[in-house]
């Protein structure tokens, strides 16, 4: 058994998390295509797209882990095992994230004084001709997206401020106490600053680009994304195997 590193390293990570998702391209295809959907139905409403950005983000940790149980383990679980697993706390982290950015909205309008726009935050139609008119499929995706690559620079900064950034992997992987996988989370965070400044800085470059330049690479950001704090959780809490192609 191999030991556990005791550093992150940004480039190492990122180029285990590519090496990651070429294991099972078919399992991530499927989960862009989903999202892809998905965060187009989460335009109804402000919470409702919060909701769904924010537990696919979860679930989709759940998927890395299914994948590299698939390719390492001697008895690999099933796809809905990964899905069933994550789904509870991946929908209560995205309840969290809804509840404080009606906060935070709530407070803004009442100071504005923009009261009509508080019950806009549960459902507000969108999809009209009107806006679904636009000149070029980029214009289009960036109008469809943008709020998701918003709400996963949201998530990321609300989870490393006050929850930890491996706290979600220990508790879905490890059944930690949210208390004591906080503890454990700070701990590592605290060692590996470095490499999670660079890779908060290289989700929300990606994020911004994918907000005005990239719009249709959305869903594969949030791909990414889960795979990338999966690759780094594993680093420091797993002995690694060397998972093989299939």
């Amino acid at each position: 058994m191999k030991n556990r590193p005791q550093k992150l390293n940004f480039t190492d990570c990122l180029q285990q998390t590519l090496s990651f998702i070429r294991l099972r391209p078919w399992v991530w295809f499927g989960y862009c295509a989903v999202m892809g959907i998905a965060l187009i139905v989460g335009k109804i409403s402000l919470a409702l797209g919060i909701f769904i950005a924010v537990t696919g983000l979860f679930v989709g940790v759940g998927l890395a882990k299914y994948i590299d149980m698939q390719a390492t383990s001697p008895q690999p679980v099933g796809l809905r095992w990964a899905i069933n697993k994550s789904l509870p706390l991946a929908v209560l982290a995205a309840g969290a994230i809804v509840s404080c950015w009606f906060v935070f909205m709530l407070i803004a309008n009442l100071l504005s004084g923009e009261y009509y726009k508080i019950p806009q935050f549960f459902f507000h139609w969108e999809l009209t001709p009107a806006n679904l008119h636009r000149e070029t499929a980029r214009e289009l995706a960036s109008w469809l997206y943008a709020y998701a690559n918003v709400t996963l620079i949201f998530t990321l900064l609300m989870l490393t401020s006050f929850v930890g950034w491996f706290s979600h992997p220990l508790m879905l992987f490890k059944n930690t106490r949210w208390s004591v996988a906080k503890a454990q989370s700070d701990q590592a965070v605290a060692k590996n600053q470095a490499a999670l400044y660079k890779i908060l800085g290289f989700v929300f470059a990606e994020a911004v680009l994918c907000t005005t330049v990239t719009p249709l690479l959305t869903p594969v950001l949030f791909m990414l994304v889960s795979t990338m704090m999966y690759i780094s959780y594993r680093q420091l809490f797993e002995a690694p195997t060397d998972p093989q192609e299939p």
